[in-house]
């Protein structure tokens, strides 16, 4: 009987990850009115919490989010570099894209709260085709995004993992710890959250999504 065998992966999910260092002071600069109006937004919700609770928590918990970043100048170059390469993975995961474009659905900027307890839970972004990050401020104290596998019926299968703290085709998720200029690119389908954050150092990011829209002379 024939001893050998050999393993076929199928139906693989690629994460795309890379260092842009030098649009990090940039980027950083840019988002800082934008996280300022966040913030100033978010006083009155955490003023009504506030009454409603009879605590004070402030801003606890809370996240800042960004108004829409899309074709704003001072975002131009990661935009157009994230525009690039999705349509690179586009074509490294095996669509035809010669008759679409990737184009922007939404971009924005958001930072947890200083106190702590910042969070999102899991989520994919429906109608997009790729999606990332660009971490403007983190450490290994901060918050990080945990990738889930998307192989829904793995679940119903799940045992006991030989290595539970080291990545194998068993991990049910992972926790991946960026730094800041981390960019990291990928199937918009794949769900992913945000680890509690402690509120011991800064975390700040810029979310995205595109999607692939076929050329106006191909319609």
């Amino acid at each position: 009987m024939n001893e050998n065998i050999h393993f076929e992966t199928y139906f693989q999910t690629p994460v795309y990850v890379t260092e842009l260092p030098e649009l990090l002071d940039k980027l950083n600069e840019a988002s800082e009115p934008h996280i300022k109006y966040a913030k100033e937004r978010n006083k009155m919700l955490s003023k009504e919490r506030d009454k409603s609770l009879g605590k004070r928590l402030g801003d606890f918990g809370m996240t800042h989010h960004s108004g829409p970043l899309v074709g704003l100048p001072a975002f131009a170059d990661i935009q157009g570099y994230v525009e690039r390469r999705s349509l690179e993975i586009m074509d490294h995961l095996g669509y035809d894209m010669t008759t679409y474009d990737m184009t922007w659905t939404e971009m924005w900027v958001q930072e947890f709260s200083k106190k702590g307890a910042g969070y999102h839970n899991a989520h994919i972004h429906y109608d997009n085709h790729i999606s990332g990050f660009y971490f403007l401020k983190s450490s290994e104290h901060t918050s990080h995004p945990i990738l889930k596998d998307p192989r829904v019926a793995k679940t119903m299968s799940m045992l006991p993992l030989k290595n539970p703290n080291e990545v194998s085709m068993g991990s049910g998720s992972i926790h991946y710890r960026p730094k800041p200029g981390t960019l990291i690119l990928f199937p918009a389908y794949l769900e992913h959250e945000f680890s509690v954050d402690l509120g011991i150092d800064p975390f700040r990011f810029i979310h995205f999504n595109l999607q692939a829209v076929r050329k106006q002379e191909h319609v």
